[in-house]
C-alpha cells in the first residue's frame, strides 16, 4: 500500500526572493500567520543599486534590520537637477536639500547584492518563517485556498499567495490578470564609478534630450550611474574600452566629480513600463514588479513595492492585532475577497499617480514640443523659488503623506533627523558647459 504524501498547509505563501518578496515574508511571518517563502536563493551578485527612501528605511528600522543595512549605504542629502537639454527653453538648476525638511537624508543608496544579503540572512534567522528553495511551477486558485505545485515535485497550499515574482509574474498570468505595458525609445546603461572628487552626499541628475544622466552617491568616492540614451547610441558606448568609456562619462558629467574610473561592468536594458489591470485575484495579491514597472527615475521602483508590502501587512495583520469591520468567515483568514479588495483600494492611487508622474517626466525630456518644455521649466522654476511648494514636492517624493508606513508591529519613531551644517556650494555649469 502506497503511503499518502501530505501537502503542507500554510496561511500565506510569498513567491519570489527579491527585496520586496523577502521583506513581505519577514513582515507577514511576524504578524502571526504561518508563512512560507517560495524561491531559490537571493541574488547576491547584483551590482546595481537601489536608493531606499526614508519611508522604506523606516520599515527596516521597525523590524530591526536598519543597522545592518545602513552600514552599506551612502546618504542622499541633496538632489541636484541640471537642465542639460541645450534647448531654447531650459529649466533653472534646482537643488533639493533634506535639511530643509529636518531630515538626515532623503534616502540611502545601497548595492542590491548588499541589501539582498542582509535580507537573506534575516529570512534564514526568522524562526516564524519557513523557506522552500524551489521555483513555483503552476498554480490552482480555488475559493478557499491556492495550491502551488513546485518544480521539484512538491506541492503546498495556502490561504493567500503573495506574488513578488517579477514583471513576468507566472502567478499573475496563472490568475488571468492582464497588464497594460508600454515601451520608450530609450536604453538605460547602468554601472558604478569611482571618482576623484567627493560627491558630498549629493545626487546629480542631468536632464538630457535622451533622458536622465544620474549620478547617485555610494560609500566613499563612488557613485552609481544611470545613463539613459537612444537605443542606437547604447551599443557604441558599451563597446568602448573601460578607460575610453570612463572619459566619455566624465565629459557627460562635466567633470563635477573629477576623473572617473569604472567600478563595475556596464549593463544595459530597454526602458519600459507595466501596470497590472488588477492588484488581486482569488487568493492572490500582487506586490512589487508583479504589479507595476516603470523607468529608473526618481528612485520610485522598489520604494513603491515596499509601500505595497506595508499596505498588505497592515491590512492582513490588522485581523490578528485588532478588531476590524471585515465580515469574514474566519477572523484570521488573510486571503478573503474583502481583505484583498481593501488592499487593492488602498494601493491604486499611489501606484497610478507615481506611474503617471514618472512617465510624464520622462516623456517631457524626449519631446521637442515647445509648450511642454515651457511647462516643465516653469514647474522647476516655481519649485526653486517657492519654499512651501518645494517642501511639498520633497515630502511627496519620499512617499505620499497618506501612505507613510503603518504596520501592526512595534515600529520605532522616524529615523534621526539632525539638522546638518550647510554643505559647500556645488559649482554651477557655465553656459558653455551646458
Amino acid at each position: 500500500m502506497t503511503a499518502q504524501i501530505s501537502t503542507p498547509v500554510y496561511d500565506i505563501a510569498v513567491v519570489g526572493a527579491g527585496p520586496a518578496g523577502m521583506t513581505a515574508a519577514l513582515l507577514l511571518a511576524k504578524t502571526g500567520y504561518r508563512t512560507v517563502l517560495v524561491a531559490p536563493g537571493a541574488n547576491l551578485d547584483d551590482g546595481r543599486t537601489t536608493a531606499l527612501l526614508q519611508s522604506s528605511a523606516q520599515i527596516y528600522e521597525g523590524i530591526g534590520l536598519w543597522e545592518a543595512i545602513s552600514a552599506h549605504t551612502a546618504p542622499l542629502r541633496r538632489m541636484r537637477m541640471i537642465d542639460g537639454t541645450g534647448r531654447l527653453i531650459r529649466a533653472p538648476e534646482v537643488t533639493f536639500d533634506s535639511a530643509e525638511l529636518e531630515l538626515d537624508a532623503f534616502g540611502y543608496n545601497i548595492l542590491n547584492k548588499d541589501l539582498n544579503k542582509v535580507l537573506d540572512e534575516a529570512v534564514s534567522a526568522e524562526p516564524a518563517l519557513e523557506r522552500i528553495a524551489a521555483f513555483a511551477g503552476s498554480y490552482d486558485f480555488a475559493e478557499d485556498q491556492v495550491t502551488i505545485a513546485l518544480e521539484d515535485g512538491q506541492a503546498i497550499t495556502a490561504k493567500l499567495c503573495v506574488a513578488a515574482d517579477g514583471r513576468r509574474s507566472p502567478a499573475r498570468e496563472a490568475a488571468g490578470i492582464d497588464v497594460k505595458s508600454w515601451s520608450y525609445p530609450q536604453t538605460a546603461i547602468v554601472l558604478n564609478l569611482e571618482h576623484d572628487q567627493p560627491h558630498q552626499d549629493t545626487s546629480n541628475e542631468f536632464h538630457t534630450p535622451t533622458g536622465p544622466f544620474t549620478l547617485v552617491p555610494l560609500p566613499g568616492n563612488k557613485s552609481s550611474l544611470v545613463c539613459v540614451v537612444k537605443p542606437d547610441d547604447a551599443e557604441p558606448l558599451l563597446a568602448m574600452a573601460e578607460e575610453a568609456l570612463a572619459l566619455e562619462l566624465e565629459r557627460r558629467a562635466h567633470s563635477i566629480l573629477g576623473k572617473m574610473k569604472l567600478a563595475s561592468k556596464p549593463q544595459s536594458f530597454p526602458l519600459s513600463g507595466l501596470t497590472a489591470n488588477a492588484l488581486v485575484g482569488p487568493r492572490l495579491a500582487l506586490i512589487g514588479e508583479a504589479a507595476h514597472v516603470f523607468p529608473p527615475i526618481g528612485a520610485q521602483g522598489l520604494n513603491l513595492g515596499l509601500r505595497d508590502v506595508a499596505s498588505l501587512v497592515g491590512i492582513v495583520g490588522s485581523q490578528v492585532h485588532k478588531k476590524t469591520g471585515f465580515e469574514t468567515a474566519s477572523a484570521k483568514d488573510p486571503g478573503t475577497a474583502v481583505v484583498l479588495k481593501a488592499y487593492e483600494k488602498d494601493r491604486w492611487q499611489d501606484i497610478n499617480s507615481r506611474t503617471a508622474a514618472v512617465d510624464a517626466l520622462n516623456r517631457s525630456l524626449l519631446t521637442d514640443f515647445l509648450p511642454v518644455q515651457v511647462v516643465r521649466s516653469a514647474g522647476l522654476y516655481l519649485a526653486n523659488r517657492i519654499g512651501p511648494l518645494r517642501r511639498y514636492l520633497m515630502r511627496e517624493g519620499i512617499a505620499p503623506q497618506s501612505k507613510r508606513p503603518g504596520l501592526p508591529l512595534p515600529v520605532p519613531g522616524a529615523l534621526p533627523k539632525p539638522r546638518l551644517p550647510t554643505l559647500p556650494k556645488l559649482p554651477r555649469l557655465s553656459p558653455r558647459q551646458r
